[in-house]
């Protein structure tokens, strides 16, 4: 077997894209989704982790951007992973944590270059107005808070049976 050099051997490894997200609800237990302005699909407050940043510290740094709020970002409740996809030409993980409750959108300042729309969704209309590919996150996120464990969504995997049936959808 032959040494290779560490800069041979890290160019030559897998790169991927990463994204982190935050899973809010309000005290009913409606999940908090924005409408983003170049996007037709709703989606989860969140975006993509910068270059040496840390996922839970992009998910609070994305919060303040898009929201105008501070969170406290907990529990990591979601892993997705994605193969590449139509213009992504990496695969992409996910990292959905769990940042709390929010009382209403009144303290929500939304930068309308961004963000057309917040609101608080019951888990089945938060199904319906995300993408295909990432609504298994709304079920996947509400059974790892309550079980304090964290969901591993590879993606096109149906949702684990455990928690399919969630009376709150």
């Amino acid at each position: 077997m032959t040494w290779t050099e560490p800069a041979t051997w890290y160019a030559n490894l897998a790169s991927f894209y990463a994204a982190a997200a935050a899973f809010i609800t309000d005290p009913a237990g409606n999940v908090l989704l924005v409408k983003p302005t170049y996007r037709d699909h709703w989606a989860f407050p969140g975006g993509y982790v910068d270059e040496d940043e840390y996922p839970h510290a992009a998910c609070a740094r994305e919060v303040r951007e898009e929201l105008g709020t501070s969170v406290t970002v907990g529990e990591l409740l979601v892993v997705d992973w994605a193969a590449p996809a139509g213009q992504r030409p990496r695969s992409i993980v996910s990292f959905t944590f769990d940042c709390g409750q929010m009382r209403d959108l009144d303290e929500l300042k939304l930068p309308a270059h961004e963000l057309e729309d917040a609101a608080f969704l019951t888990g089945r209309d938060a199904q319906q107005r995300l993408p295909e590919n990432v609504a298994p996150r709304v079920l996947a996120a509400m059974h790892a808070r309550d079980s304090h464990s964290t969901v591993y969504l590879p993606f096109r995997k149906p949702a684990l049976p455990s928690f399919n049936q969630d009376p709150r959808i």
